[in-house]
C-alpha cells in the first residue's frame, strides 16, 4: 500500500512519464451517463446532485511527451518494471475531467492515459488503479520517477489504451484525498474511463468498449470496485472482460486492522496506514474523534492531520509519526480499532464488499506475495473465499519471489504486473 525505497522514503510515488513540454487541448462537453447500483452509503448520498454532473466531462488534456519502444524498455528497468510485453512507443497525457466526490458534489480529478504508437485504430482499454498517496504530486499523472505510472505505460506500451486515474484529492484534483474510499474510487475512475472514450477520436483513434481491469494494494479494491460496477452497467459502452487485482487489503475489518495492530507487518508502515485510515474517515464518515487528541497520542495528534492533507511530503510524515502503533494511539485509539462499531463498523463493511457483494461473470486472478510486509496475504484468501461462497470460482496467484527497495508488497507491484499483461493479451 505504501511505498518505500533505498532512495527515499515515502507514501507511493507515482511519476509524471516525459518531459512535459504540450499544448493544453481544448474540450468538447459529453452527457452525463446514469451509474448502475452504487457501492455503499457514501454513494446513495449523491442522488439529485450526481444526475446534474457531466460524469467524465473532459475539461483539459495535456500530452506530458512520448517515448520510442526502446526508450520504454530502459526507462522501465530503471525501476525494474519487466519489459518483455513492451511492443510500442507511448505518448502520455494528463486528463482532467468532471467527476463527483464522497457526497456527490460536482468536482474535478486528474489521471493518467498512455497510447500505444501502435496501427491499431480501435483500441482495448486498461484500467489500473494505483496504491497508496499521501501528496499530491505523487499521483501518476503528476509524479517525476517511474514508479507511479509505470504499470500504465506497460500497459500502454504492449498495445493498450491504458488509464491511471489519480483519484480525489490527488495530482490536479481539489480538496483533500479520501483514502481507502472505494465508492468514490469507483466513481473517479469510471469517470477516467468516460474523459478517455471522450479524448481518444481526437488522436484518431477509438476505445473497443473492452476494459480490463487491475490495481495495485489501495488500487486492488479500487480494481474490485470499479469492476463491480462496469459489470453492473454503470455505462453501456463498457464491457468488462478481466480483472487482476495485485496484493490488496480487501478485508481491512477481519484480516488487515488485525495484523497492523498485533505487529504482523512492518511497524512502521503500520503506523502511516492506521493514522491515514482514521484522518481520513473522520473527514468522510465523521463521528470517529472530534479532536485527533481522542485517538492519537501527543506530540502526534497537533500534527496528524497536516500530514495527510495532501501537501506534506510521505518522507516527512514518515518522520514525524513514531515508530510503533503503541506509541501512535490513545487507549482510545485501540479499543476503536480492535472493536469496531458504528460509523466505522459500517465503512468497513462498505469497504469489504468488494468482494462480499458482488458475483463476478468474467474471469478473475487475485495476484499476491507470500510474506507480505504490507498487506497482510490472508487478506486474498479471504477475499477467494467470499468469492466462492457467492458460487464464483477466482484463483489466488503467487507471483513468486519479488522484492523492490526491500519490500516484497512493492514488489509484488512489479511481478504482479508482469502476470496481468501476459494475460490480458492473451484474452484480448
Amino acid at each position: 500500500m505504501t511505498r518505500r525505497t533505498p532512495r527515499t522514503t515515502r507514501l507511493m510515488a507515482g511519476t509524471a512519464c516525459a518531459a512535459v513540454t504540450a499544448a493544453l487541448i481544448g474540450a468538447a462537453a459529453v452527457p452525463a451517463l446514469a451509474d448502475g447500483p452504487a457501492p455503499g452509503p457514501a454513494a446513495a448520498q449523491q442522488g439529485s446532485a450526481q444526475t446534474r454532473v457531466a460524469r467524465g466531462e473532459l475539461v483539459s488534456a495535456r500530452h506530458l511527451g512520448g517515448m520510442s519502444a526502446e526508450k520504454v524498455r530502459t526507462w522501465l528497468a530503471e525501476e525494474d518494471f519487466d519489459a518483455a510485453s513492451v511492443r510500442y512507443g507511448v505518448d502520455t497525457y494528463r486528463l482532467v475531467y468532471r467527476t463527483v466526490d464522497t457526497r456527490g458534489r460536482a468536482t474535478t480529478a486528474s489521471g493518467l492515459l498512455v497510447l500505444p504508437r501502435s496501427a491499431d485504430r480501435r483500441l482495448s482499454t486498461v484500467s489500473y488503479t494505483h496504491g497508496t498517496a499521501s501528496l499530491k504530486a505523487d499521483a501518476p499523472s503528476m509524479a517525476e520517477d517511474v514508479w507511479g505510472p509505470g504499470p500504465a505505460v506497460t500497459y500502454g506500451s504492449a498495445g493498450f489504451a491504458a488509464v491511471a486515474p489519480d483519484y480525489l484529492g490527488l495530482g490536479e484534483g481539489p480538496g483533500v484525498h479520501p483514502w481507502k474510499d472505494v465508492p468514490s474510487e469507483t466513481s473517479a475512475s469510471l469517470d477516467m474511463l468516460r474523459a478517455a472514450h471522450q479524448f481518444v477520436p481526437r488522436k484518431g483513434r477509438t476505445l473497443d468498449g473492452q476494459v480490463f481491469v487491475t490495481g495495485f494494494s489501495q488500487g486492488a479494491s479500487s480494481a474490485l470496485g470499479l469492476a463491480r460496477a462496469l459489470q453492473g452497467g454503470a455505462d453501456p459502452r463498457f464491457r468488462l472482460r478481466a480483472v487482476a487485482p495485485i496484493a490488496g487489503a480487501y478485508d481491512f475489518r477481519g484480516a488487515e486492522l488485525p495484523a497492523l495492530l498485533d505487529g504482523k507487518l512492518d511497524p512502521k508502515m503500520s503506523v502511516a496506514y492506521v493514522s491515514y485510515l482514521l484522518v481520513s474517515w473522520n473527514r468522510i464518515h465523521g463521528g470517529l474523534y472530534r479532536t485527533p487528541s481522542d485517538l492519537f497520542q501527543e506530540p502526534y495528534a497537533s500534527h496528524v492531520e497536516k500530514y495527510f492533507d495532501g501537501t506534506t511530503p510521505g518522507q516527512v510524515m514518515l518522520e514525524g509519526l513514531p515508530d510503533t502503533v503503541d506509541e501512535l494511539l490513545t487507549p482510545r485509539g485501540f479499543a476503536l480499532l480492535r472493536h469496531p462499531s458504528g460509523t466505522l463498523a459500517a465503512a468497513l463493511r462498505v469497504d469489504a464488499e468488494v468482494c462480499t457483494a458482488w458475483t463476478p461473470r468474467v474471469p478473475v486472478r487475485l495476484y499476491r506475495i507470500s510474506r507480505d510486509e504490507q498487506a497482510a496475504t490472508v487478506n486474498s484468501d479471504h477475499c477467494a473465499a467470499a468469492f466462492a461462497a457467492r458460487g464464483a470460482a477466482v484463483p489466488v496467484v503467487d507471483v513468486g519471489e519479488k522484492t523492490y527497495g526491500g519490500s516484497r508488497h512493492l514488489g509484488a507491484n512489479l511481478a504482479g504486473t508482469a502476470l496481468a499483461v501476459r494475460w490480458f493479451a492473451s484474452l484480448r
